[in-house]
């Protein structure tokens, strides 16, 4: 346990270091007048509107992280059935894998108005837009994964007659797993990107709001110091969501058994 400790402060010491350093830099060219402060205020007027508005920030963080781990959720069950089924059929995969890659190249600006449209403003079009935006790397690395496979345990499947469900649960799936974990700590950052887009134009209602609309009502405003605040909220809920994601991903890993290490094809199930 003492060690792992030791190999996290290890880990984490050189980007926190650098994030000192980058704030000491910030402030000395603010405060020497190098930078004007309606263009970039100091980090301690930033860090004074943080302080200010604490609770406001804290409840557009909630908002924009429920609505991320929901598409983020999301992504990952429709994205593993479909990995799932194009694993399955080579004709599937060819028909609908381009409308795939269709969800990656349309910019997130501009399906965010056409979600709010179709599914009306609120909470229900900012996961959906998160969804959408966080699908595509799961699929593609989950497809990865469930058609990578050694193919000695194929031939070894093969020869002992195993059925499609026994290579599928008992090959296939294992051995997509660190696909899945990988394509998860990508799309786990798409996700609070897509909840941001969506709030940009979704809004949740009068009292209620993420950081997107945040961002949005202070540039409006013009009000620097509380927009940075909201963007450095914004970085710190992504770079969160990424060491949960990653922490559970070591966490099943840790118990997950290489393909090498899968059972006999032939036992019930």
């Amino acid at each position: 346990m003492r060690n792992r400790l030791a190999h996290l402060l290890l880990m984490a010491a050189p980007p926190v270091a650098f994030f000192l350093l980058l704030i000491a830099v910030w402030q000395l060219a603010t405060g020497l007048g190098h930078v004007p402060s309606f263009l970039l205020p100091s980090p301690l007027r930033v860090g004074q509107a943080a302080w200010q508005n604490c609770q406001d920030l804290l409840q557009a963080s909630g908002l924009t992280a429920a609505a991320a781990l929901a598409g983020l959720a999301a992504s990952l069950v429709v994205g593993m059935l479909v990995a799932i089924a194009f694993s399955q059929s080579a004709i599937v995969r060819r028909s609908f894998y381009p409308y795939a890659i269709f969800l990656q190249t349309v910019p997130s600006v501009a399906l965010a108005p056409l979600v709010i449209i179709w599914f009306g403003p609120g909470f229900a079009s900012v996961v959906v837009v998160a969804f959408i935006i966080a699908l595509f790397p799961i699929i593609t690395n989950a497809t990865t994964g469930l058609l990578d496979l050694d193919q000695n345990l194929v031939e070894l499947f093969a020869m002992s007659s195993a059925s499609r469900r026994q290579l599928l649960f008992k090959l296939q799936l294992p051995n997509s797993i660190p696909y899945l974990i990988a394509g998860a700590k990508i799309s786990c950052g798409l996700s609070v990107i897509g909840a941001i887009v969506g709030e940009f134009t979704a809004g949740y209602g009068e009292n209620s709001y993420g950081l997107g609309y945040l961002i949005i009502a202070t540039s409006g405003r013009l009000q620097l110091d509380y927009l940075l605040a909201a963007t450095l909220a914004a970085m710190l809920l992504g770079v969160l969501m990424f060491a949960t994601v990653s922490l559970i991903g070591d966490w099943i890993l840790r118990g997950w058994h290489a393909p090498g290490s899968v059972g006999d094809p032939n036992e019930s199930g």
